[in-house]
């Protein structure tokens, strides 16, 4: 009996998982090269507008990663996807999925901007060296808690590697990477 309320307890969280990723079902289909480039210009633009001193902290950076609407969602069991480009000069060098998972206290859904910068073209190089770029296992990435009004100390940031989660909307409250594995796809 004990086995059966097992099962039918699990049958629930996973029911419950699909539910919540099937809502965001239109937010996770592939994009076009073009529309991936147009939600790219549109989340660096939010991050100038949200962050005081933004673009000169994007102009020391040798490259940025941005992943544009980056979706988050789960019970219990939780998934994140996305889509983004590297930048290199403002200009795209190629177009990148965000692919996590996580087990444990999961709840709710959001959606949010993530942009991270190479500051040294070391800390590039090594992206470009793994195939599957995993943060915190290929790369630690020094997260910068951003919120409307916020002011970058651009003197002050020395890390090879800076992230930025911003603009984030749902019911989540969770801005962490750790285990967000970054892979190039062909557009």
């Amino acid at each position: 009996m004990k086995q059966r309320a097992h099962g039918v307890r699990m049958s629930s969280i996973i029911l419950a998982v699909l539910v919540v990723f099937a809502m965001f079902t239109d937010l996770v289909e592939a994009k076009t090269a073009n529309e991936i480039n147009v939600s790219v210009n549109e989340a660096i633009n939010r991050f100038y507008k949200q962050v005081d001193g933004a673009r000169e902290f994007m102009g020391q950076a040798r490259a940025v990663l941005v992943m544009p609407n980056v979706t988050k969602a789960g019970f219990v069991v939780g998934g994140q996807y996305g889509e983004g480009a590297l930048r290199v000069g403002g200009e795209t060098r190629g177009y990148y999925n965000l692919i996590a998972g996580s087990y444990g206290f999961t709840f709710g859904a959001q959606q949010m901007d993530i942009i991270i910068a190479f500051m040294t073209d070391g800390a590039l190089k090594s992206f470009h060296e793994v195939e599957g770029w995993e943060v915190g296992v290929d790369g630690n990435v020094a997260l910068i808690d951003v919120g409307a009004g916020t002011r970058l100390d651009t003197t002050t940031l020395r890390d090879p590697i800076v992230g930025f989660v911003f603009d984030a909307k749902g019911l989540m409250l969770d801005i962490s990477l750790k285990g967000a594995k970054f892979t190039e796809i062909k557009r």
